[in-house]
């Protein structure tokens, strides 16, 4: 009874989950992967080249080709955990409501997790375009640059390229003739978000507040995500805690991982700008495990800072002592990394936030 249990938590946290993700799978994840997340990593299959094609000799036939499939890692390196405590009631008489009313909140939990450390991952794996200013006259032809940039890299015009857009973004959006609203495109086109489409791209809402950040294009095909529970979703009563009496928690763990594919597919849009971050092998002695990040524009002043595979994003005037990161001083900080974190570099001036980046580490860019 309790096992059927678990699974029917479990089951019901998952869709209360997949119904609050922005970031939703399919749309701009995709969940192409082998193995099991709770292992710690899994394989992505990873083929950039299509299938040849020759022609056909009637009397000798065809060679057969064999196009490479490639498969690359994602590290499952993330690990969230709800424990909801219920006073006054042990495991056994805890009311249905109850139960109920901490799964419904904790797939809304998860999900708005999920959904910011997804976006970091596609912010720091992304091609970024910076735009000195966006306005309603403007933002039909920027999006079709980003669409010109997109299509001269391959990536598919199929109907699945997407467009997260902040609320500020969406109100110029809504502002442009060619933007087509949800209604008017049919049932199959409202999805959860999805509040139009414009020059080829789905174009979703959300409530982002990533300092200049406006929006992000993409493709699911090239952006993975894989998640499991590593525990289910159950009632833990506490009578054995040694703590608490009469009562019990709703507990579960849900392991995942994001990882972008192609640089190239994924596009962060900011306006008026984003720093521009590059990262190299640290130097010198006690340097091994480390990078050294360096700023080559979009600053104002030399005074930075910095946080490693932040849980939330840095926005726009956050006063520094929020922000609380890391003192950088460009070109010359060792910071100790693993490959695949991200980091993120914000500007300070007048003790707030005025500019971000978000960097990929790469085994070459650390120190050996």
């Amino acid at each position: 009874m309790a096992h059927e249990a678990q699974v029917r938590y479990s089951k019901l946290v998952l869709a209360k989950l997949r119904s609050e993700l922005v970031l939703e799978d399919g749309v701009v994840f995709n969940n192409d992967y082998e193995g099991d997340p709770t292992a710690g990593a899994v394989k992505i299959p990873v083929r950039d080249d299509e299938v040849a094609v020759s022609d056909y000799d009637k009397a000798n036939g065809i060679s057969p080709t064999s196009g490479p499939t490639t498969y690359t890692t994602m590290n499952i390196d993330k690990d969230k955990a709800i424990n909801e405590l219920i006073d006054g009631y042990d495991a056994a008489a805890v009311p249905d409501n109850l139960v109920a009313d901490r799964i419904d909140s904790g797939g809304y939990s998860l999900a708005r997790q999920m959904d910011t450390d997804g976006a970091t991952t596609l912010l720091a794996g992304s091609t970024v375009m910076n735009l000195a200013q966006m306005t309603a006259q403007t933002i039909y032809s920027d999006v079709v640059s980003i669409r010109t940039a997109m299509s001269k890299t391959n990536i598919p015009n199929d109907g699945k390229r997407y467009l997260l857009v902040t609320p500020d973004t969406l109100a110029l959006l809504l502002e442009c003739p060619q933007f087509i609203r949800a209604t008017a495109l049919g049932d199959s086109t409202v999805t959860n978000g999805t509040v139009g489409k414009i020059a080829g791209f789905i174009v979703k809402e959300w409530n982002d507040t990533t300092a200049n950040l406006a929006m992000i294009a993409g493709h699911p095909k090239y952006a993975t995500r894989a998640h499991e529970w590593a525990v289910g979703v159950h009632v833990q009563d506490l009578a054995q805690s040694g703590k608490y009496i009469g009562a019990c928690a709703v507990q579960g763990r849900r392991v995942y991982g994001h990882k972008v594919l192609r640089s190239a597919a994924i596009r962060a849009i900011y306006a008026p700008g984003s720093l521009t971050v590059t990262l190299a092998a640290a130097t010198g002695d006690s340097s091994t495990g480390k990078t050294v990040a360096t700023v080559t524009a979009g600053n104002t002043g030399n005074t930075y800072a910095y946080k490693l595979n932040p849980s939330s994003r840095a926005t726009y005037d956050m006063a520094s002592s929020a922000y609380n990161g890391t003192s950088l001083t460009s070109g010359s900080t060792a910071i100790a990394v693993s490959a695949g974190d991200i980091i993120e570099i914000v500007n300070i001036s007048s003790s707030k936030v005025k500019a971000v980046a978000y960097v990929t580490v790469k085994a070459a860019d650390i120190a050996s």
